[in-house]
């Protein structure tokens, strides 16, 4: 394996790991949202115990993806830098408005009820954009005006594969959300969201897993090379099916009296998604944006490349403390009783 492909690999980690606590953040926003006027339900403490902290965790890998993004592929960085100024933008509005938000929603009281409503809104908003970079960087929806790369809007818009890129991102979120709230839930002892959450997941899922078999399908003809790519990669996608399966026992199988099989259905959905994802990499590879960027054009020089694992090396062993301390300070069955 070359650097580049180390590269790779180091960006697909931040992606995973920023998908996961990125889901879960803007999944409990919007139940805390859904929630809205039922502020003593207990669905709606542990959403609003989950969102604050967790906000502060999401934003470090999305910092730690950037500075990854531009030290390794500064050209992807550029491109996409210049092809996503307006959604990018849009989603820079969003993050400050919700971290704004939340600020005056801790110092002033009367500001509680409209962070619920922005993380709610913010949490719907954000996925729906940043997931449009996965059909973007299929191909088939930029050219080349007056020097420089745009994407042709209309056909963009008019491609029933980003919708469904989007309604997977949406549910996929919502459903990540509900089975970790779950599981939060169970930690706590609290019978009550744990049933509704539950009843949340079980619903999501298979909604979820039929917009991620219709992907492919859905591909249109200037990405059918993806949709090759995706057949030599069928037994990963196969492993992580069996995965979701898997974890779909432990949430049905998570009653009152086996509370702690979802603590395997969150494991099981973890590992799936990890899985998946996984594939998708290896089945977009060597592509960063068909057919513009390739891993190894992308790439920059190796001393570059020295310096940045370096810094992302210290940057997380700093970091790795921060993150064991956060998890016992919010995320442990002891903090949630302490907090009461």
């Amino acid at each position: 394996m070359n650097m580049a492909d180390v590269g790779m690999v180091i960006l697909l980690a931040l992606i995973f790991i920023y998908a996961m606590t990125g889901s879960i953040d803007f999944g409990a926003g919007f139940w805390a949202m859904v929630y809205l006027r039922d502020e003593n339900a207990q669905a709606a403490v542990v959403a609003n115990r989950y969102l604050s902290p967790l906000w502060e965790v999401t934003n470090v890998f999305l910092v730690l993806f950037a500075v990854a993004l531009v030290g390794i592929f500064p050209k992807a960085a550029l491109v996409y830098g210049n092809l996503l100024l307006l959604p990018g933008s849009l989603i820079l509005i969003c993050l400050t408005l919700r971290t704004v938000m939340m600020v005056y929603a801790h110092v002033v009281n009367r500001f509680r009820r409209a962070l619920r409503i922005v993380s709610g809104i913010t949490g719907i908003l954000i996925p729906a954009l940043l997931v449009n970079v996965f059909p973007l960087s299929n191909g088939g929806f930029i050219t080349m005006t007056s020097g420089d790369w745009q994407i042709n809007f209309h056909t963009f818009v008019g491609s029933w594969n980003v919708y469904h890129f989007v309604l997977l991102g949406l549910f996929s979120e919502l459903f990540i959300s509900a089975v970790f709230l779950s599981d939060y839930a169970r930690l706590s002892g609290d019978q009550e969201a744990f049933l509704q959450y539950r009843k949340h997941a079980l619903w999501l899922g298979p909604i979820t897993i039929v917009f991620a078999i219709l992907i492919p399908f859905t591909l249109p003809v200037h990405a059918l090379w993806m949709g090759n790519s995706i057949q030599m990669q069928k037994w990963w996608f196969i492993f992580s099916g069996i995965l979701f399966l898997l974890m779909m026992y432990f949430l049905i199988t998570s009653t009152l009296n086996k509370m702690r099989n979802m603590r395997l259905a969150a494991i099981a959905l973890a590992l799936q998604y990890l899985f998946a994802l996984w594939a998708y990499g290896k089945a977009h590879y060597p592509y960063l944006l068909y057919p513009i960027l390739t891993v190894q054009n992308s790439f920059t020089d190796p001393t570059m490349f020295k310096n940045v694992m370096i810094v992302l090396i210290i940057g997380i062993a700093l970091l790795l403390p921060g993150f064991v301390w956060f998890w016992r300070l919010f995320l442990s069955r002891r903090a949630f009783f302490e907090s009461e």
